[in-house]
């Protein structure tokens, strides 16, 4: 899943006319953290810095090897979004320039400290939906519902941002994946979005709404989340050879359609992939119909996660990348297989 969504990012079709990443093109590696940690990731520059790697380390708590399906809809996040924006010199302090000036020019100055100081999360949260579609926005609101039931809460986004934390509130963070949905290039977009907007209006408390050390109002929230969408999606970056993300890598019709697919493959017992589904899937299709499939009514959501688990595990005995046929980047590349014969006698 890692290596795919990193080298999605890479593939030539989306980054024609953009240079390779500036710290190196090798997916990041992953491993099974700490325990009492959520998903995390350590990108490129830190590693190289701590440990002299030169690639990013991706890391889940064990238990979500076995569990946990909306987890690993955060993967786009920490994948698509932490670790693409450090491997890209001074693409995280342009973002953060850019979103500063947009809320300033739309008359929300006292929150463009607030957003701009926190572009690694934000723009991780955008990436992350630019990468696996819908389902990330969906399935990160629900990973975070959970959390918070489960250490002791009432399972609902929380409507305060500490000033302390390198996260925007919860809160805005959903309205934030709503406005980026809206933006993605495939005809569902507005329908995705509104279900996420309506999923996120649930759990929003006026008295409690607070983003750092400021009171916002419910329309201030919405309104500052949807410029920070605008703006991060839509800057044309340096550090990117002058294109923006949305156009470096985004969400079409044949992606969701994909998904659709896919899901109903795993909710419906088949777990493995058909000679025509393997042409074009990718594993954040994979994962996306897990998490979409996992949502719906009814759903048998173990059952749900060792089929897609499965799925997965399918895909990566049959990429190149991993052997015998190794290559750096697996694009679309395929492995066919030649079987010598004897010659036949006359």
């Amino acid at each position: 899943m890692v290596s795919d969504l990193y080298d999605g990012f890479l593939s030539a079709e989306d980054r024609r006319g953009v240079h390779p990443p500036d710290q190196g093109t090798l997916a990041p590696r992953v491993k099974w953290g700490n325990p009492n940690f959520g998903p995390y990731t350590w990108p490129v520059d830190m590693a190289f810095l701590g440990l002299g790697l030169e690639c990013g380390i991706v890391n889940l708590p064990p238990s979500q090897g076995r569990a946990g399906l909306l987890s690993w809809a955060t993967l786009g996040h920490e994948v698509g979004g932490h670790d693409i924006l450090h491997a890209d010199t001074g693409l995280a302090e342009e973002l953060s320039t850019a979103v500063y000036d947009r809320l300033q020019k739309q008359g929300l100055s006292s929150l463009a400290n607030y957003w701009a100081r926190r572009i690694d999360e934000t723009a991780s949260d955008v990436l992350g939906i630019l990468n696996m579609g819908p389902a990330a926005g969906i399935g990160v609101i629900g990973y975070f519902r959970g959390l918070d039931a489960a250490f002791g809460g009432p399972g609902r986004l929380k409507n305060v941002g500490a000033s302390s934390s390198p996260h925007p509130a919860k809160i805005v963070r959903g309205y934030l994946a709503g406005s980026v949905v809206k933006r993605l290039r495939f005809s569902q977009a507005e329908a995705w979005a509104q279900v996420i907007f309506d999923e996120v209006d649930q759990d929003l408390n006026p008295a409690e709404l607070q983003l750092g050390t400021q009171r916002v109002t419910p329309e201030q929230a919405r309104m500052s989340a949807d410029l920070v969408a605008d703006a991060i999606m839509t800057h044309r970056a340096k550090a990117l050879e002058g294109q923006s993300l949305a156009s470096t890598q985004n969400w079409r019709n044949q992606d969701e359609q994909r998904v659709q697919q896919l899901r109903r493959r795993l909710a419906t017992g088949v777990g493995n992939l058909t000679e025509e589904l393997e042409t074009g899937t990718y594993a954040a299709h994979v994962v996306a119909a897990g998490v979409v499939a996992g949502l719906t009514e009814q759903a048998d959501v173990r059952k749900i996660f060792d089929r897609m688990v499965r799925m997965l595990k399918q895909m990566h005995d049959r990429n190149p990348s991993w052997g015998p046929l190794f290559v750096r980047h697996r694009g679309d590349v395929v492995r066919h297989f030649i079987y010598p014969h004897e010659a036949r006698r006359a």
